[in-house]
């Protein structure tokens, strides 16, 4: 794609691509520099949100009714096309977002492929079960879809979040109205394209806007059966009364500040690796998964740091479409301050320790959004950079002695998502990972999700499960009860 041309994009309803009812558009820019806009889509608005619904709605019954084997073969010649475009999809990631093209963007656009391809091979296990209820009669159950699904994407990663809602829908039935970010819409749109030529009009509709016109208008919609939300937890809060006024089902997942915790025995350049990997420094910081939050065991505290500022300090960050670049840009400007406006309140903090900042290193700035990954030690778990999701490349880093002390302090969060937990002795590793209070727990290893693992969270970073069998199952179908007397 030429990066110096702005592409004009139309919405995708009812098969057609289309300009907001209003005329109205939004200029895309990329993070990479902030004076070059790279795309326009629509403005959306309610009525836009309507026109998608009924689309979607118009197409259930027929794309519901449909043998699985049928939408399973729709889904793999959807994969088998995005194949093709892994690194089309990458390039664009890496534009629109900002994540650096090797180490997020083209695993981002690889991993949609292989969600396609996982949930297609599912196809056949959206299946009830019959009871023994004695001669006479017939007791089962069916598994059906929900309707109309409103998927509402952010702008972190948005192939990889469509990863984990789009297939899943629509191979037990459902048709999606998904909703793009406005910061970051046109991958989206992309995939969208490729859906569209394999499936009837209307099963997949994407809107472009702004939350409050055009994605608040799809949660309140009375057309739409489920909302699945990924974002902020303060927008999943509304988005969750808000579609529960009408008793809509919603999946949320949400913020996160996620414990890493490593024990005595693991002071390594191995874990060291991981840790890095947990921080998601290569994301910018920009993963409501990171490890933000780092327990270092007071026996090894000292050295491992040594170490992990070491490694960080090799990162490059760069242009994002660059091979050597490590860690890309900041979604936009004001992001960038919410980050910078963190990092001053942690430095301002008495007591404070300033284990690395790179940014009197950094080489790319304006007019791009790029920001250095900084390390601060000696925090305390109860100052603010230790309790509130930065969403930027800042680790807080915390001290420890005992066991039942770091679970207390990982536990004590208001957030639930994700935790890392490193221990060479596998007891203490378990024992650990099964008192942490959140819904993914990874034990020496920091990498990100895999297709197949239920992928969710606690507290207040949200409920529900995506990207697995079981997050399939509870989350795009409900079970109808049917008894018969012969």
């Amino acid at each position: 794609m030429d990066d110096t041309t702005p592409r004009e994009y139309g919405m995708l309803i009812g098969g057609e691509w289309v300009a907001a009812a209003a005329g109205e558009t939004i200029d895309v820019i990329t993070p990479i520099d902030r004076t070059k806009v790279v795309a326009r889509v629509p403005r959306g608005r309610a009525e836009d949100a309507d026109r998608a619904v009924r689309a979607a709605r118009t197409a259930y019954p027929g794309w519901a009714e449909l043998p699985f084997v049928e939408r399973q073969r729709a889904l793999l010649r959807i994969a088998d096309d995005l194949e093709e475009l892994v690194e089309n999809l990458a390039r664009l990631t890496a534009l629109d977002t900002g994540n650096a093209i090797r180490t997020q963007a083209r695993p981002e656009a690889a991993l949609l492929v292989t969600a396609f391809r996982y949930f297609a091979g599912l196809a056949g296990e959206v299946k009830g079960v019959t009871l023994p209820t004695g001669p006479g009669t017939l007791s089962y159950s069916r598994r059906l879809p929900l309707g109309v699904v409103a998927a509402i994407l952010p702008w972190n990663s948005p192939l990889m979040i469509a990863a984990f809602k789009l297939p899943a829908a629509l191979v037990t039935g459902n048709t999606v109205v998904l909703k793009a970010a406005e910061d970051a819409p046109t991958t989206i749109l992309e995939l969208a394209a490729v859906c569209q030529r394999h499936l009837p009009p209307g099963v997949v509709n994407v809107v472009t806007g702004y939350g409050p016109e055009v994605g608040e208008a799809l949660v309140a919609h009375e057309g739409v059966d489920k909302v699945s939300f990924t974002g902020s937890t303060v927008t999943g809060s509304g988005v969750a009364a808000r579609a529960g006024q009408r008793l809509a089902h919603v999946s949320l997942e949400l913020g996160g500040k996620s414990p890493c915790i490593v024990f005595p025995d693991s002071d390594t350049d191995e874990v060291v690796e991981q840790v890095l990997l947990a921080t998601r420094f290569a994301r910018q910081g920009q993963s409501c998964t990171s490890g933000s939050r780092l327990f270092l065991h007071e026996d090894v505290h000292d050295s491992f740091l040594e170490k992990l500022v070491d490694r960080v300090s090799r990162l490059t960050v760069g242009d994002p479409r660059e091979e050597s670049t490590d860690i890309g840009c900041i979604i936009n400007q004001r992001q960038w301050d919410r980050v910078q406006g963190y990092v001053e309140d942690g430095l301002s903090t008495e007591g404070v320790e300033v284990a690395f900042d790179g940014r009197p290193d950094l080489t790319v700035g304006e007019p791009g959004f790029y920001h250095a990954p900084m390390i601060l030690s000696q925090v305390s778990n109860d100052w603010r950079i230790a309790r509130e999701e930065i969403f930027g490349p800042v680790l807080s880093v915390l001290r420890w002695r005992d066991e039942d002390e770091v679970v207390q302090m990982a536990n004590d969060s208001h957030y639930g998502l994700a935790a890392f937990v490193f221990a060479r002795d596998v007891s203490a590793a378990l024992r650990t990972a099964h008192r942490i209070e959140s819904g993914w727990v990874q034990v020496n290893q920091g990498g990100g999700q895999q297709v197949g693992q239920s992928y969710g969270g606690m507290k207040s970073s949200g409920h529900g499960r995506e990207f697995s069998l079981e997050g399939l199952l509870e989350g795009f179908t409900q079970i109808q009860q049917v008894n018969v007397r012969l």
